[in-house]
């Protein structure tokens, strides 16, 4: 197999020990203007995986990342901010990484090295046909995601992928690969930098996609929301001031009623 990873070649700066603070940042901030135009060479691939995530989720199915170390935190970090943002439960969208919950925290030394661990986590979660699997891992050479995918394709589970690498093993193991393409990184192999910030934008555009499709969001606005703290409450209301025309109070006084932003606009229009 042709394959190079190119997040583990030689950063294209050298002596970053004897850059000063604004030669450093000037240069991350440098390459990281690459990121957003690897992605856009992506977004064919990322629309016919979200198209997957889609129609699964209008089934009744569940969407799921796999991940290791950075990787798997983007995944959860993603899934996590899903309930609050669009009212959708905890278990539409979910988040694994190798190590289980300890390795959010604190890295779990060869957990993403096991080729059978994937799968029982997924297990866990009684996946089936009718969900959708997606491995994240910026190398693409991840054993505990590759082996997950393969055990979702023996089972007939979609399964799509992101990665930075070109024709690695996971794009090739994964129906819907993504790969966005950023080359190396600032400090060599190091790919919670350009690759992270690669993974965080695509699977901003997955989700938010997703949601949008399955009509939660109105205009704009994150209409069904959770309630958490008072800036959300603050910001409902003024939702529902807007929409409907009314007093800030009058607002308040639906949304106490109705705890949420899309039935207090509903009910205040009968």
């Amino acid at each position: 197999m042709n394959f190079i990873k190119t997040t583990e070649q030689d950063s294209n700066y050298n002596n970053l020990e004897n850059m000063s603070i604004s030669e450093v940042i000037n240069a991350i901030n440098k390459e990281d203007q690459s990121v957003p135009f690897a992605v856009e060479k992506a977004l064919p691939q990322i629309e016919n995986l979200i198209s997957q995530v889609v129609n699964k989720l209008k089934s009744g199915g569940r969407l799921f990342y796999m991940g290791a170390g950075t990787s798997g935190r983007l995944g959860i970090l993603d899934a996590s901010e899903c309930p609050p943002t669009f009212g959708v439960p905890h278990n539409l969208v979910i988040g694994i990484i190798a190590g289980g919950d300890n390795a959010i925290r604190k890295a779990v030394e060869n957990a993403e090295d096991s080729t059978t661990q994937g799968w029982k986590d997924l297990e866990d979660y009684k996946v089936s046909e009718k969900d959708i699997v997606i491995g994240i891992a910026a190398s693409g050479t991840t054993p505990y995601v590759i082996s997950a995918l393969e055990k979702c394709n023996e089972q007939n589970i979609i399964t799509g992928c992101i990665t930075c690498n070109k024709n690695s093993p996971l794009s090739l193991t994964a129906q819907f690969p993504i790969e966005v393409i950023v080359g190396p990184e600032f400090i060599t192999g190091s790919s919670r930098m350009k690759a992270g910030t690669a993974q965080k934008l695509v699977l901003n555009m997955i989700t938010t996609t997703v949601m949008i499709q399955l009509g939660k969001v109105k205009g704009n606005k994150m209409v069904d929301m959770q309630l958490s703290n008072d800036k959300l409450v603050n910001r409902a209301v003024n939702m529902i001031v807007n929409e409907l025309n009314i007093s800030k109070s009058e607002a308040a006084v639906l949304l106490e009623k109705h705890k949420n932003v899309r039935d207090s606009i509903t009910h205040g229009r009968r």
